[in-house]
């Protein structure tokens, strides 16, 4: 259970589970430089995608993630799985991460 939120860890998303691993388990302390490095590389991903909605996310304390809007408005997101919905949700309309213009800002990004 998280102490902060009260909330209860039930399961863990398979982005942040170990590379080689089968069971779907992450034991505390064990890789936690390696998954911490990961879970931050996501964030920036995201939050490059999200810039184009005016959108930020961050780690909330490694187990979650807030996801914030330019008007203070924010959301608790619990894995990276329900992150479309709730982004949905802020911006108050429906999404495409197919959309051509999407794509095309991302890869010139990129380069």
């Amino acid at each position: 259970m998280c102490v902060l939120c009260s909330d209860f860890i039930t399961q863990v998303h398979w982005t942040d589970q170990k590379k080689d691993s089968s069971s779907g388990e992450v034991i505390v302390g064990e890789s936690q430089r390696e998954r911490q490095r990961d879970r931050m590389k996501r964030v920036k991903l995201c939050n490059e995608i999200l810039a184009l909605y005016r959108l930020k996310i961050r780690d909330w304390n490694g187990s979650k993630f807030i996801l914030e809007d330019p008007k203070g408005n924010s959301r608790i997101v619990h894995d990276l799985g329900i992150l479309w919905h709730d982004v949905q949700e802020l911006i108050g309309t429906a999404i495409n991460p197919l959309d051509e213009y999407l794509i095309s800002t991302m890869k010139s990004k990129k380069g």
